[in-house]
């Protein structure tokens, strides 16, 4: 366990978090993010912004993991903003961030971050002019089938502005800077203005694997226990549909597959299981490539 003393002692001390706007925590899965953030929240002063691109669905609180009891009395925000169906993305993230920001500094109280998707962790820290760009879900349509090598002779054919970055090792992101460099070329004139920057201390939890392990097993029984699999059945029977839930992480798919008869309950479990340990190491590959793009992180 961390010890929150030593938290707050490395915080005073070795940070300028007391003068930055954000102190963000983040980790894997499982790995104490909200305890830990809602602990310093309590020392500080301070509310908590999550940074989840799950939790921001009402209805959806077993699968997503949002503990809700773990903040006590500490104001949260970002969390159940919005109903199942509804689309949000990193634009979105960062223009609901910023009017809750402003208005928990407004009261002159201090900003803690916590959550686990890097991308929107990521967003917050760096200037990404092109971010605001809209997705194109046609060009998204046609281009997902495209091998990398088609899509990188494509975007070579546009104008590449010197600013924006590509990386061509992802399918996902090549076909992300298709869209942008399209968009670009059919909007010559319009302004790219860069998303807002924030000053930030960041804290990375990183638990032994076994113990991460571990964690992640009996987390998961104690939200089946808890009733993981009727939450699905009640999101599907108020109308969300089975590719919407799939689209919200893998607890939604595999549970809407076992509902669907495709898998057996010790399959689904099994297969669930070994599938969130996969997703946890994806996390901290995301972190260390943060680390790697610049963003300092102090890891316990």
């Amino acid at each position: 366990m961390i010890n929150i003393h030593s938290v707050v002692h490395y915080l005073q001390t070795e940070t300028s978090f007391l003068s930055e706007d954000l102190l963000i925590i983040l980790g894997p899965t499982a790995s104490g993010k909200t305890k830990l953030a809602v602990a310093l929240a309590q020392v500080f002063d301070a509310e908590i912004i999550s940074a989840d691109s799950r939790q921001v669905y009402r209805n959806m609180n077993i699968g997503t993991g949002k503990d809700l009891q773990e903040y006590q009395d500490v104001p949260y925000h970002l969390i159940d903003i919005l109903n199942p169906g509804e689309k949000y993305n990193v634009s979105s993230f960062l223009r609901d961030f910023d009017e809750v920001f402003q208005t928990i500094r407004s009261k002159e109280k201090k900003v803690i971050v916590c959550g686990g998707t890097g991308f929107y962790l990521q967003a917050l820290l760096e200037s990404r002019p092109y971010m605001h760009i809209p997705v194109n879900p046609d060009l998204r349509s046609k281009r997902s089938d495209w091998s990398k090598d088609e899509l990188i002779a494509q975007i070579k054919s546009k104008n590449i502005p010197e600013d924006y970055d590509i990386d061509f090792h992802s399918h996902k992101r090549l076909v992300r800077a298709l869209e942008v460099l399209s968009w670009l070329a059919e909007n010559p004139g319009e302004e790219i203005t860069s998303t807002p920057l924030y000053t930030a201390t960041v804290i990375g939890l990183n638990p032994p694997v076994e113990t991460r392990r571990m964690r992640i097993s009996k987390r998961l029984i104690a939200r089946l226990d808890n009733g993981m699999v009727d939450e699905v059945k009640t999101l599907l029977a108020g109308g969300v549909t089975q590719e919407e839930l799939e689209y919200y992480g893998l607890e939604y798919k595999y549970i809407t597959s076992f509902l669907q008869g495709k898998m057996s309950y010790a399959d689904f479990t099994l297969k669930l299981e070994t599938e969130i340990h996969r997703y946890a190491k994806r996390q901290m590959t995301y972190f260390r490539k943060m680390e790697k793009d610049g963003v300092k992180i102090h890891w316990f």
